[in-house]
């Protein structure tokens, strides 16, 4: 695999060297407030170096980190600020009784689901590494997945003013979700990320308007190929495809 050398951005008088190596670290199954602490100490920790970088001397300067998280979590459900709260269709008992649990969270978007069988992706970028461009990171992230779900022989693609990646998004006959993504970025560092079902149990979606879309259904690899899937073949798939993309090296930290 290609990878475009560093370079250096110009930040006024002072210089920065670019990294495009971004550690990747596979939590496994991992309750989702312990990965969101987990996400805030490594974005916390870039934006300290980059508010330490803007008062250090330029041979004083230090490059900042990417990471790239891959888990999954027990059933829960996360409500991100834009969200409406009457989205999650059950109430505290209907959560215990189906042994979830639900956060109102610092990402954009409304609510959706993680559970076993997704794989969910926590990118946490200084896109100053990048590209300083909010939409296109986003849309790399979603090109990710399509080239992913191309592997298997799965056309996937984008629905306009749907963040996202969509089955059927051409015709629209039966458009399904098969990924749904959620982001924070402060100072071009970025948090969350993306959910994608794989060998997903689909009935607890029943539970909530997925992103706050009525109309529209959610899908999973396995149910589109009608077999479950090695969790890890298409991690490997799906973190090869990334790198291609933001012209990185992905090194396992």
């Amino acid at each position: 695999m290609q990878v475009s050398p560093g370079y250096t951005l110009q930040k006024g008088r002072k210089a920065v060297s670019q990294n495009k190596t971004i550690q990747f670290e596979h939590l496994g199954l991992i309750d989702y407030k312990e990965a969101w602490d987990y996400q805030d100490k490594l974005f916390t920790g870039i934006l300290d170096l980059k508010s330490r970088n803007r008062n250090a001397a330029p041979d004083a300067q230090e490059t900042t980190p990417n990471y790239l998280l891959f888990c999954s979590h027990p059933h829960v459900y996360t409500l991100g600020k834009s969200g409406h709260e009457s989205n999650l269709l059950i109430n505290e008992e209907g959560l215990k009784a189906k042994g979830a649990t639900f956060y109102k969270i610092n990402r954009g978007g409304d609510i959706t689901y993680h559970g076993p069988g997704q794989i969910v992706g926590y990118p946490i970028l200084d896109l100053d590494n990048f590209f300083t461009d909010i939409h296109k990171y986003l849309r790399f992230l979603e090109e990710a997945i399509i080239m992913t779900l191309q592997d298997y022989g799965i056309e996937a693609g984008r629905i306009p003013g749907l963040t996202g990646v969509w089955l059927d998004h051409v015709e629209q006959k039966n458009p399904r979700k098969i990924c749904a993504m959620g982001v924070k970025c402060s100072r071009w560092v970025t948090m969350h990320g993306f959910a994608f079902n794989i060998n997903t149990d689909l009935d607890y979606f029943n539970n909530i308007v997925p992103c706050g879309i009525t109309d529209k259904q959610v899908t999973s690899l396995a149910k589109e190929l009608g077999r479950e899937l090695p969790m890890a073949e298409v991690e490997e798939k799906l973190k090869a495809h990334l790198a291609i993309l933001f012209e990185a090296s992905i090194t396992t930290h």
